[in-house]
């Protein structure tokens, strides 16, 4: 397994590249890359094939990529390269995301 650098602060810096200081637009854009990650987690929970796993994962890792967050980005690529339904996978995934989260 590659091991890339991880910022933790990646998703604030890119939203705060992208916002500026607007604090209610980086808190709207967290919530809506959040929203969206949520969502291909759970797509990926809910697939019952393969190629519809991998398609979660892939866009997974393609918005992770659009922030430049390297850990989400390896893990959802692995989720993709990984068995249909694979338990650690997800958990990999899942561990990245919470990661990220603001607490």
């Amino acid at each position: 397994m590659r091991q890339m650098a991880y910022d933790p602060g990646a998703l604030e810096a890119t939203l705060a590249a992208v916002a500026g200081e607007q604090s209610s637009l980086i808190a709207e854009l967290r919530d809506a890359f959040f929203a969206s990650a949520d969502a291909h987690v759970a797509a990926m929970k809910a697939a019952t094939a393969h190629p519809a796993w991998v398609q979660s994962a892939e866009r997974l890792r393609s918005l992770a990529a659009s922030f430049g967050l390297n850990r989400v980005m390896d893990a959802a690529r692995e989720g993709a390269d990984a068995p249909f339904d694979d338990a650690k996978a997800l958990q990999r995934i899942e561990r990245a995301l919470a990661a990220l989260r603001p607490v």
